[in-house]
């Protein structure tokens, strides 16, 4: 796993630091929207070709990690008579 996340980089002087895979202009975000959207992993190997399949594997181990550390706290809302 930890493999794996070593693909994931932010770098301030690269796309603003939004996490990208392995330094490349492409962002975890551009991959999972276009996932999200209906595009095959096939597909963004054609679109861009200096991505692997490995990264695929980083950019879901990466949002797992994000979604395991998620805390939820519940609000009081008051109900309106």
């Amino acid at each position: 796993m930890k493999d794996l996340l070593t693909r994931i980089t932010v770098d301030p002087k690269v796309m603003v630091g939004k996490p990208t895979i392995r330094g490349l202009r492409i962002t975890v975000e551009q991959v999972l929207s276009s996932m999200a959207a209906g595009v095959s992993e096939e597909e963004l190997l054609r679109e861009y070709p200096e991505l692997e399949k490995e990264d695929f594997s980083a950019i879901l181990t990466y949002t797992l990690v994000l979604v395991g550390q998620e805390q939820v706290h519940p609000l009081a809302i008051p109900l309106s008579a």
